[in-house]
C-alpha cells in the first residue's frame, strides 16, 4: 500500500521498487496473487494503459478504501516504531 501512496504502478514496478529493500523483496509470483487480494478487497483499483515498449500493462492505484487502511497502517507501524525507539533506546545501533 505504501508504495502506491506515492503513486500508480504496474506489477513489474512494484516489484522492481521492492527489491531495493532486501527485506521487502518478493518475487513476481508472489506480488500479483497479493496484488488481487488487494483489488477483491476494494483496497486498490487497476486499469490497463499501453505501454511505450511491449503489451499494455495494468497500473494500480490505491482507491479511498486502501488510503485510508494505509493511514491506518502507517500510525500504527510510527506507534510500534516509536515505543521499540523508547524500549531500545535511539543510539543502539543495529
Amino acid at each position: 500500500l505504501a508504495l502506491l501512496h506515492q503513486e500508480e504502478a504496474y506489477g513489474g514496478e512494484i516489484v522492481d521498487r521492492l527489491a531495493a529493500f532486501p527485506g521487502l523483496a518478493i518475487s513476481a509470483g508472489t506480488a500479483y496473487p497479493l496484488l488481487s487480494r488487494l483489488k477483491r478487497s476494494g483496497l486498490i483499483a487497476s486499469v490497463w494503459r499501453e505501454s511505450p515498449v511491449g503489451p499494455p500493462r495494468k497500473y494500480y492505484r490505491l482507491t479511498a478504501d486502501g488510503e485510508e487502511s494505509f493511514a491506518d497502517l502507517a500510525r500504527a507501524w510510527n506507534g510500534m516504531k516509536n515505543d521499540m525507539d523508547q524500549l531500545l533506546g535511539t543510539d543502539v545501533a543495529p
